[in-house]
Protein backbone atom coordinates (compact mmCIF):
# COMPACT_ATOMS: atom_id res chain seq x y z
CA UNK A 1 0.00 0.00 0.00
CA UNK A 2 1.08 3.59 -0.99
CA UNK A 3 0.56 6.73 1.02
CA UNK A 4 -0.04 9.90 -1.58
CA UNK A 5 -0.84 13.55 -0.44
CA UNK A 6 -1.49 16.14 -2.96
CA UNK A 7 -3.42 19.68 -3.07
CA UNK A 8 -6.09 20.45 -5.36
CA UNK A 9 -6.61 18.49 -8.93
CA UNK A 10 -2.82 17.02 -9.45
CA UNK A 11 -1.81 13.85 -10.30
CA UNK A 12 -3.84 11.12 -7.75
CA UNK A 13 -7.15 13.45 -8.05
CA UNK A 14 -9.03 10.68 -10.70
CA UNK A 15 -8.47 7.64 -8.86
CA UNK A 16 -9.50 9.82 -5.60
CA UNK A 17 -12.59 10.88 -7.74
CA UNK A 18 -12.86 7.28 -9.34
CA UNK A 19 -13.02 6.05 -5.57
CA UNK A 20 -16.05 8.98 -4.16
CA UNK A 21 -17.66 8.50 -7.99
CA UNK A 22 -18.00 4.58 -7.14
CA UNK A 23 -19.13 5.30 -3.68
CA UNK A 24 -20.92 8.22 -3.00
CA UNK A 25 -22.62 8.54 -6.63
CA UNK A 26 -23.31 4.94 -7.93
CA UNK A 27 -23.71 2.99 -4.58
CA UNK A 28 -25.57 5.74 -2.04
CA UNK A 29 -27.26 7.91 -4.75
CA UNK A 30 -25.89 11.18 -3.72
CA UNK A 31 -25.62 14.24 -6.74
CA UNK A 32 -23.23 16.78 -5.38
CA UNK A 33 -20.10 14.63 -4.97
CA UNK A 34 -17.51 17.11 -6.58
CA UNK A 35 -17.55 20.88 -5.90
CA UNK A 36 -15.20 23.81 -6.24
CA UNK A 37 -13.29 22.52 -2.52
CA UNK A 38 -11.61 19.56 -4.63
CA UNK A 39 -9.80 22.25 -6.28
CA UNK A 40 -7.92 23.49 -3.57
CA UNK A 41 -8.28 21.57 -0.79
CA UNK A 42 -5.49 18.46 0.85
CA UNK A 43 -6.46 14.93 -0.78
CA UNK A 44 -5.30 11.91 1.02
CA UNK A 45 -5.44 9.03 -1.38
CA UNK A 46 -4.03 5.22 -0.77
CA UNK A 47 -3.46 3.09 -3.36
CA UNK A 48 -2.16 -1.15 -4.04
CA UNK A 49 -0.43 -1.48 -7.06
CA UNK A 50 -1.89 1.93 -8.91
CA UNK A 51 -5.29 0.65 -7.71
CA UNK A 52 -7.34 3.24 -5.72
CA UNK A 53 -7.78 1.89 -2.13
CA UNK A 54 -9.36 4.87 -0.11
CA UNK A 55 -9.27 8.98 -0.21
CA UNK A 56 -10.74 11.31 2.14
CA UNK A 57 -9.79 15.11 1.92
CA UNK A 58 -9.16 18.31 4.21
CA UNK A 59 -9.68 21.90 4.56
CA UNK A 60 -9.64 24.86 6.55
CA UNK A 61 -12.79 25.91 8.14
CA UNK A 62 -13.96 28.64 6.80
CA UNK A 63 -13.14 31.96 9.23
CA UNK A 64 -11.56 29.15 11.84
CA UNK A 65 -8.43 29.08 12.10
CA UNK A 66 -6.45 25.82 13.38
CA UNK A 67 -9.87 24.15 12.32
CA UNK A 68 -10.05 21.37 9.68
CA UNK A 69 -12.95 19.83 7.98
CA UNK A 70 -12.30 16.34 7.02
CA UNK A 71 -14.89 14.62 4.29
CA UNK A 72 -15.28 12.22 1.59
CA UNK A 73 -14.19 9.18 3.20
CA UNK A 74 -14.28 6.84 1.08
CA UNK A 75 -13.07 2.93 0.00
CA UNK A 76 -13.15 1.12 -2.74
CA UNK A 77 -15.52 -2.09 -2.77
CA UNK A 78 -12.66 -4.30 -3.03
CA UNK A 79 -10.61 -3.35 -0.01
CA UNK A 80 -13.61 -2.77 2.62
CA UNK A 81 -13.10 -4.71 5.96
CA UNK A 82 -9.60 -4.23 5.34
CA UNK A 83 -9.25 -1.39 7.63
CA UNK A 84 -8.46 0.75 4.72
CA UNK A 85 -10.89 3.86 5.68
CA UNK A 86 -9.28 3.70 9.71
CA UNK A 87 -5.87 3.86 7.69
CA UNK A 88 -6.51 6.76 5.77
CA UNK A 89 -8.65 8.73 8.22
CA UNK A 90 -4.90 8.20 10.73
CA UNK A 91 -2.77 9.51 7.84
CA UNK A 92 -5.20 12.53 7.55
CA UNK A 93 -5.13 13.12 11.07
CA UNK A 94 -1.25 12.79 11.32
CA UNK A 95 -0.89 15.32 8.51
CA UNK A 96 -2.97 17.64 9.95
CA UNK A 97 -1.09 17.54 13.43
CA UNK A 98 2.38 17.97 11.74
CA UNK A 99 0.72 21.58 9.73
CA UNK A 100 -0.32 22.39 13.11
CA UNK A 101 -4.10 22.35 13.30
CA UNK A 102 -6.04 21.90 16.63
CA UNK A 103 -8.88 20.10 15.60
CA UNK A 104 -10.39 18.29 13.35
CA UNK A 105 -14.52 18.67 12.25
CA UNK A 106 -16.41 16.18 10.22
CA UNK A 107 -19.88 15.72 9.03
CA UNK A 108 -20.59 11.77 9.32
CA UNK A 109 -23.69 9.60 7.85
CA UNK A 110 -25.19 8.85 11.18
CA UNK A 111 -24.99 5.72 10.44
CA UNK A 112 -20.96 5.72 9.63
CA UNK A 113 -20.67 7.30 13.33
CA UNK A 114 -19.26 4.58 15.28
CA UNK A 115 -16.42 4.75 13.15
CA UNK A 116 -15.74 7.75 13.89
CA UNK A 117 -16.07 7.53 17.58
CA UNK A 118 -13.45 4.75 17.54
CA UNK A 119 -10.99 7.33 15.90
CA UNK A 120 -11.70 9.83 18.78
CA UNK A 121 -14.37 12.25 17.29
CA UNK A 122 -17.16 13.30 19.16
CA UNK A 123 -20.62 14.00 17.77
CA UNK A 124 -22.10 17.57 18.86
CA UNK A 125 -25.35 19.07 17.72
CA UNK A 126 -28.37 17.73 16.09
CA UNK A 127 -28.61 15.78 13.14
CA UNK A 128 -28.88 17.15 9.68
CA UNK A 129 -29.69 16.30 6.04
CA UNK A 130 -27.46 16.30 3.35
CA UNK A 131 -28.92 15.49 0.31
CA UNK A 132 -31.52 12.64 1.69
CA UNK A 133 -28.79 11.36 4.58
CA UNK A 134 -29.02 12.42 7.82
CA UNK A 135 -25.29 13.27 9.15
CA UNK A 136 -24.06 14.45 12.43
CA UNK A 137 -21.42 16.81 13.10
CA UNK A 138 -18.23 15.16 14.63
CA UNK A 139 -15.38 16.83 16.55
CA UNK A 140 -11.61 16.00 17.75
CA UNK A 141 -9.32 17.87 19.48
CA UNK A 142 -5.53 17.30 17.95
Amino acid sequence: MELHFFTGKQAGFEQAAAIRQAVFVEEQGFHNEFDEIDETCLHCLITDDAQPVATCRAFEKPGESGCWIIGRVAVSLNYRGQHQGEAVMKAMLSELVKRGVQEAELSAQCRAAGFYEKLGFTATGEIHMDEYCPHVTMVKKL
